[in-house]
This record gives C-alpha cells, structure tokens and sequence, in this order.
C-alpha cells in the first residue's frame, strides 16, 4: 500500500486505546492498524500550509514568509498572554483573531513526562493532552477567552514546569500523579481575574496510547537528513510515531512536508 500527501499533525479518537489518523487530500490512515507493520517514510518536497509552494518549511508547517504573516502563527499563539482581541485590538487578522480567542479555554494540568500547566481551547479537550502524550490530566480554571488563560498560565508556571521532557514521554518514564491534590495546591496563585472559574470538583481524564513497545534511547528522524527512512512501527504516542529501532517521528513538527508512506 502506498499513500502520499502533505503531512499535517495527526487526528485522533480517544477510546481504549486511541485511535489515530493520517489525513491526506485524497486519503487517510489509520495508524494503529499499521503496528507491527513496516512502515516506510519518503521525503519527496515541501508544501506550505499557507501558500502552497514547494519552499523550505520555517516552523509549524509555513515557510518563512508564510510564516511572518498568517494569523495562525502570531506571537499569542504559543504566548495566549498576548492575546488581544477581547479589547478589540488587532495583531494579523482581527476577524480570525476574535473567532478563536474570544471562546471558552481552559487552563489544565497534564502528566506526561511531570506535571506541567497548559491552555487549550475547551474544543480541544482532550485533543490537546493527547497531542502532548500525557496519561492523565485535569482541568484548573475555565475562562471565557484566551488573555485570561494565558495570564493564569504565567502566574502559575512560577509553581509547576510548562514543559513536557519529549523523551522521558516516549519512553513511558513517568509516574501518576494525584493532580486533583495538585489543583489544589495552586488554586492561591490563580490571578484575581480568573478566580472565579476555578474548576473545584471535576476529576481527572486518564488516556490510554497504542504502544506496544517504548524506546529505551529514543531517536528522532529527521527527514532533510535522511529523507527515506524504513522501519517495523511500533507504537504512537502523542504525535510520535515509535519505531523498533528506537527511531521517532514527529508528524507534527514535520507539517508541510509532502511524503510518500508504503506499508508493507
């Protein structure tokens, strides 16, 4: 079987355990049922998920130029502090910008390599915490746009780390956590503006990965330096494909390239 098309990060269902999918214009995957299966990943071009063209990928899957423009990689993307649109303020697109900050979002706690304090939209949950490869997570405060979650979020990461150890989550070496204990610990630092949606009696989310082996060393594929790559998949894990020989592939951190995929 061979499929081909630009890589955007992966789809998934969460269920026991996860399902996974690769979408392509014409196509899609369904990665669990390629476990134990040799997968085979061919570099061909680039395609920015903006412009189209075959131009070297900056970051989040657009080319540099791309990448300076479009609203969906503005500073309050990765810093919601930033946002502005509730006061009316435009930064790329004022339209796009009201549209996805001006919406519920929720300030959570996920365990995926440690506890770590996160936002999301309260559309992208558990999305978001399966993308990130934690096992369990819970939410902290529901607010009604992006400026306060992300100024809970600063307030917080004074007290619990923002960042997740991408191979200490691969190789599944990790410990639970009780986070509804955690929760409470850090209700006195939430900001006087988000008090009032502190969430206080909801219990955590558990998420189950099809993993049916974790590398001991994991190392990353990079496809620039080794466009065409072979190997018997073993597991998916947030949005890391885990390969028998230790090799992980990070789907999503590789948007915009256009590859060719044979299964055999």
């Amino acid at each position: 079987m061979k499929y081909s098309g630009v890589l955007t990060k992966m789809k998934t269902e969460n269920g026991s355990p996860i399902q996974y999918y690769l979408l392509f214009e014409n196509d899609f995957m369904n990665m669990n049922q390629l476990l134990d299966k040799k997968v085979s990943i061919s570099f061909i071009k680039y395609h920015c998920l903006n412009c189209g063209l075959d131009k070297k990928i900056f970051r989040m899957g657009f080319c540099y130029d791309c990448f300076y423009e479009v609203p969906q990689a503005a500073d309050w993307v990765i810093r919601p502090e930033l946002s502005k649109a509730h006061l009316g303020q435009e930064d790329r697109d004022l339209e796009y910008e009201k549209r996805v900050q001006i919406q519920p979002h929720i300030v959570y706690l996920a365990n995926s390599s440690s506890v770590k304090v996160g936002v999301t939209r309260k559309s992208q949950v558990p999305t978001r915490w399966i993308d990130q490869g934690a096992h369990e997570a819970i939410e902290i405060v529901e607010v009604p746009n992006r400026y306060l979650a992300g100024i809970t979020e600063v307030a917080l990461k004074d007290h619990v780390s923002d960042k997740t150890n991408w191979r200490t989550m691969l190789k599944n070496d990790i410990e639970d956590e009780d986070l509804v204990d955690w929760r409470s610990r850090l209700e006195p630092y939430i900001p006087a503006e988000a008090k009032e949606y502190f969430i206080a009696n909801n219990s955590e989310t558990n998420l189950e990965f099809p993993v049916l082996r974790y590398p001991e060393k994991p190392k990353s594929l990079n496809l620039e330096k080794t466009p065409d790559y072979s190997g018997v998949l073993k597991g998916i894990k947030g949005q890391y494909l885990i390969f028998e020989d230790d090799t992980v592939f990070n789907v999503r951190s590789n948007e915009g390239y256009f590859v060719e995929i044979s299964v055999n």
